[in-house]
């Protein structure tokens, strides 16, 4: 991604704590549009019993996503690519829904694909086939969004949100691409296939070390993902490109960014999202525009419910009059301020209510189940976090099972996460992160951005606690 690096953030700031509130596709998109927390717009998942683009979202959350306040503000608002894993089911609206505060909307039906699917194209079917000129899904809605800005009005400001399916699976490269990569290999560093002791159930199942089978895999898919972000990578060049040769450049906001993380042989699991861990909730964050300074690298953390209030507060809104559990960090780029001390990570697990006809002697309740029978998510697989980074570099997790599991960490000394050391913390001080987490849980709007007044005595112990440690 040498392109979106140069020309985004080189050229503006690059966030080195940018993180997802959950680490799973819908909920986080969710979470993108509406400015809250998952436990305020009450998507948990990517199904539709999660509340992924059902019919609850459409009648409420999604009514005051940003995209409606930015209509209000007069902005002309594209849309185009992958929306919400469940958009365009019939139990959805069909493709003729189209989401409030959209003007050009040229969004996928389900989840991620490259050839071979169905768009709503402001409510009216389209299908497309397996043509590269014609359908490759990064480039045909980079192509819409170059005729987007042809046509729009000169006069009103514009609102464009690109959402490529790379680097998703089924990881299908445009041809030029095919062979990139052929010879890389996923990092072995860090967790690398390193054994999941103490921590979660889910955790310390997997086959460690992996079997050839599972790196085979992993490694496949790392270069695959590769291959497709170079067509992103193109995708970025030529939109900062149009943006030059309109003369806007220079006034437009750019945001690269992501909805979750991901891992590739992290503590032996193959691949996917969906865990607590660093890997998983780290997002990659670069923005350019107005103001803003180039070659910085903000420390802060920012959270991807974030965005919204920071779109927002671009567009002139006053951000009193929007219930969003996330904060404007558009001073934050502008003067190099400071943010949150900590946040929240939730996430509600997915399983299957029958056993996995490849892995029968894992039994019911698991789901996302890879080579070697390394099921990656479970219905007790739900957890909420609290972590924080403003004097310490700190996580504490409970999950929601009979076990009332408890992970702890402190990234300071151990950055990769290999041990739980929730059995040598003062147990005064995780009733307080307990406190933390309850409070977290229950905030909503203005609420989420007050809890750490009045807490110095907190925030002084945990410090000689993780320099202790």
């Amino acid at each position: 991604m040498k392109k979106t690096k140069a020309l985004i953030g080189d050229a503006g700031a690059t966030f080195s704590n940018a993180f997802t509130a959950t680490p799973l596709c819908c909920p986080s998109r969710s979470s993108i549009l509406t400015g809250q927390y998952p436990h305020n717009h009450s998507v948990r998942n990517n199904s539709l019993d999660g509340n992924c683009s059902s019919p609850l979202w459409q009648k409420g959350p999604e009514t005051t996503a940003f995209p409606v306040y930015l209509s209000k503000q007069h902005y002309q608002t594209f849309y185009a690519g992958k929306y919400l894993n469940q958009y365009g089911k019939k139990e959805t609206g069909n493709v003729g829904y189209v989401p409030p505060g959209w003007d050009q909307w040229h969004a996928l039906m389900g989840n991620s694909q490259y050839y071979n699917y169905t768009l709503s194209v402001n409510g009216k079917e389209e299908q497309h086939g397996d043509n590269y000129e014609k359908d490759y899904l990064t480039d045909l809605i980079l192509n819409r969004s170059l005729h987007f800005l042809d046509d729009r009005s000169p006069q009103r400001p514009f609102f464009i949100m690109l959402s490529p399916p790379a680097p998703h699976s089924p990881w299908t490269a445009a041809p030029q691409y095919e062979k990139n990569f052929t010879d890389v290999k996923a990092p072995r560093d860090g967790s690398f296939d390193k054994p999941g002791k103490d921590k979660h159930w889910l955790l310390r199942q997997p086959s460690n070390p992996m079997p050839s089978t599972s790196l085979n895999f992993l490694d496949n898919a790392y270069r695959k993902r590769w291959q497709t972000l170079l067509s992103v990578d193109d995708m970025v060049e030529a939109l900062v490109k149009k943006l030059e040769g309109l003369k806007e450049l220079n006034n437009t906001y750019i945001f690269y960014t992501s909805d979750n993380g991901y891992h590739t042989g992290q503590f032996s699991l193959p691949i996917d999202k969906r865990q607590l861990y660093d890997f998983d909730i780290r997002i990659p964050l670069m923005v350019r525009g107005p103001g803003i300074k180039p070659q910085q690298t903000l420390l802060a953390p920012v959270l991807n419910i974030d965005l919204a209030p920071t779109f927002l507060d671009i567009s002139g809104l006053n951000l009193s009059f929007v219930n969003m559990d996330g904060q404007s960090f558009l001073s934050q780029m502008l003067r190099n301020g400071t943010a949150r001390p900590y946040f929240l990570v939730e996430y509600t697990g997915e399983g299957h209510l029958d056993p996995d006809p490849a892995c029968p002697k894992l039994g019911p309740g698991l789901s996302q189940c890879f080579p070697d029978c390394v099921c990656e998510d479970a219905y007790n697989n739900t957890y909420a976090c609290v972590r924080t980074l403003a004097e310490h570099n700190l996580q504490y997790c409970e999950f929601a099972d009979t076990e009332s599991f408890v992970e702890v960490y402190n990234l300071t000394s151990d950055p990769h996460q290999l041990e739980n050391i929730v059995k040598k913390v003062d147990p005064t001080l995780l009733q307080a992160m307990n406190q933390r987490l309850i409070k977290l849980q229950s905030c909503e709007g203005d609420s989420c951005h007050c809890l750490w007044r009045n807490e110095r005595g907190l925030e002084r112990s945990i410090w000689d606690w993780t320099n202790a440690v």
